[in-house]
C-alpha cells in the first residue's frame, strides 16, 4: 500500500470515526480526542489506539466494539484491531477546537 492509498484509507477511517458518538457528550469520538493513533499496515491492516473519557465509562465494553465493527467496513481494509488504553488519561485538553466550540468551551 503506497502513501496515497494510506492517506485515502486514513481519511475514510476518520470519516467513519466521526459518525460514532460518546453517549454522554454530544461530540463524535474523533473530535473528543479519544482516538490516539491510527496505524495502517502494508496489507490494509489497521490498528486504532483509543481511550475512553474515563475507565468507568458506561460504554467501556460496547464503544470499542462499535469502533471495530464500523471501521471494519472501510473499503480495502483487511483487518481491524482496537487497543484500549488509559495512558495518558483523557482530559478536556484533548478536545479539538471544533469540539470545544460545540461544547461552549471557546
Amino acid at each position: 500500500m503506497n502513501k496515497e492509498e494510506r492517506s485515502v484509507m486514513e481519511h475514510n477511517i476518520i470519516t467513519v470515526l466521526e459518525t460514532i458518538y460518546d453517549p454522554e457528550i454530544p461530540v463524535n469520538i474523533y473530535e473528543l480526542g479519544l482516538i490516539y493513533e491510527i496505524s495502517i499496515g502494508d496489507e490494509g491492516n489497521v490498528k486504532i489506539l483509543m481511550t475512553l473519557t474515563s475507565p468507568n465509562c458506561p460504554v467501556a465494553e460496547s464503544l470499542p466494539q462499535e469502533v471495530k465493527d464500523k471501521v471494519s467496513l472501510v473499503k480495502d481494509l483487511t483487518n481491524t484491531e482496537i487497543e484500549l488504553t488509559f495512558e495518558p488519561p483523557w482530559d478536556q485538553s484533548m478536545l479539538s477546537d471544533e469540539a470545544k466550540l460545540e461544547l461552549g468551551f471557546l
